[in-house]
């Protein structure tokens, strides 16, 4: 019985290692610039609309700074987050300011973003269950949340990437689904613009 029982604990152990082990060969393949600027295409397909929501524009991820996300088609619009908050430009203008010392879900979604962009997978595992996969070249990775709460406000996701996150699908429990696509990275100060540091 106890010869049994250590085989059991042996073979959920190995269990274990072998689904940790794509994690950490994940994480070992990606690059993390101080400063990585992009595009992205992201396309939100709602519950019972039959057109999809299209939208393109510039991201610039800054180490100990904070991320910055600027929609410039349809319409201009840019967002500011850092750990602490989240602050909406209309042009050099604030717009709205949500701190997260007053709006919980800030830190938690801000959370979820930095470490979603920085491709910080040991983030992503205190909040979501991480099963993935990879090769010598790229590498899949699915998100569970962990908490219902997190789980009821942003579903499952799913990212595919190199040495940088390639694109990111959002299936929300609403049945709203969102792809993001990101191309044309950048990194070092000289991707960012004059305009988009000056913003942080």
């Amino acid at each position: 019985m106890k010869k049994m029982m250590m085989g059991v604990v042996l073979l959920a152990a190995s269990a274990l290692a072998q689904a940790a082990a794509p994690i950490a060969k994940i994480q070992a393949m990606l690059a993390k610039p101080d400063v990585l600027c992009g595009r992205f295409d992201q396309t939100k397909h709602l519950a019972g609309m039959k057109k999809p929501l299209a939208s393109n524009g510039r991201f610039c991820v800054v180490a100990g700074k904070g991320i910055l996300w600027r929609t410039l088609k349809p319409f201009p619009n840019t967002l500011r987050l850092t750990r602490d908050e989240i602050v909406h430009f209309q042009g050099e203008r604030v717009a709205m300011r949500l701190e997260a010392k007053n709006e919980p879900v800030v830190r938690m979604i801000n959370s979820v973003l930095f470490s979603l962009l920085g491709g910080d997978l040991a983030q992503l595992d205190k909040l979501f269950e991480v099963d993935g996969t990879a090769d010598a070249a790229s590498w899949q990775v699915a998100l569970k949340a962990r908490e219902p709460g997190l789980a009821k406000a942003i579903g499952a996701i799913s990212l595919e990437g190199g040495a940088y996150v390639k694109n990111i699908v959002m299936n929300e429990a609403s049945g709203d689904k969102t792809v993001i696509v990101f191309s044309a990275m950048q990194t070092g100060a000289a991707a960012l613009t004059a305009e988009e540091a000056a913003l942080f």
